[in-house]
């Protein structure tokens, strides 16, 4: 019996038997988006029923977040000054907390978009990531601020910037509310100006795209585009270990070897 034993523990490990193990390590690089978002006074327009322009932008930034891994993300508001409400973070419970806490009326009235893109810009220059993205959302024209928009867009194609712009509201104008001293809430008509030209030409000059949003469902289908033109890049590398298992049958097939001689030697002297 020890000496079949033998037989086949040999045989086995000059099979070398190996166990292999697999190891895969993924690394993937986010990109750093800012979200530059015009809260200035025609933002109330309730074209997007059952809600104005602001809060349809906002949750449809709210469900754009919710599709976003290993990026940091940013959010620029502006009207007539701009002002970087969130940095560059992962922490994207805290970037919607901020968000919800946006109105209009935080700033002073007006639409400086140029400021605000170059704001945008300014924040992203010391980022080491290969993607850099802005997406500007706004439903005006440039009226105020030191910088014009043609000018901040050049700016950011110098550092890498690509620059998504998105146009809001429909073409026949909206209500606009307002408060009236004795009647409580009233509507009168607006008929906000998108500078398309503008807009269009700030996503040439940096690569990007414009888009134009009628309604809170073109709106989201827009984010949505954007979502899937800026994905994140993961790159897999495999490694394969192999760990050879021969000893474990020799090592036993030479006890039982030594066992054998022993109990070999054992019985000859026996009489």
């Amino acid at each position: 019996f020890i000496h079949w034993c033998i037989i086949v523990l040999i045989i086995i490990a000059l099979t070398r038997p190996q166990s292999t193990q697999s190891i895969e390590k993924t690394t993937s690089e986010g990109i750093d988006i800012l979200l530059v978002l015009d809260i200035s006074g025609s933002m109330r327009a309730e074209d997007f029923e059952p809600v104005n322009r602001l809060q349809a932008a906002k949750s449809v930034i709210r469900s754009f977040l919710q599709d976003r891994r290993n990026d940091r993300i940013g959010l620029v508001v502006f009207s007539g000054k701009s002002i970087a409400l969130c940095p560059l973070t992962t922490d994207y419970l805290m970037l919607v907390k901020l968000l919800k806490e946006v109105e209009i009326g935080i700033i002073e009235d007006g639409t400086a978009i140029g400021l605000a893109l170059a704001n945008a810009t300014n924040r992203l220059r010391h980022s080491t990531t290969k993607s850099k993205t802005i997406i500007l959302l706004t439903d005006g024209e440039n009226n105020t601020g030191e910088i014009d928009p043609i000018t901040a867009a050049n700016a950011a194609k110098t550092i890498g910037i690509k620059v998504y712009t998105i146009g809001v509201g429909t073409e026949e104008g909206a209500l606009i509310p307002y408060h009236d001293p004795i009647f409580g809430k009233r509507y009168r008509p607006i008929r906000a100006y998108v500078d398309e030209e503008s807009l269009k030409q700030i996503a040439e000059i940096t690569n990007g795209r414009y888009f134009r949003a009628t309604d809170e469902h073109k709106l989201a289908e827009i984010y949505q585009e954007i979502n899937q033109l800026e994905t994140t890049k993961i790159e897999t590398t495999e490694f394969i270990r192999h760990k050879e298992l021969a000893g474990y049958f020799m090592f036993p097939a030479t006890i039982l070897l030594i066992l054998k001689i022993a109990l070999v030697s054992i019985l000859r002297k026996i009489p």
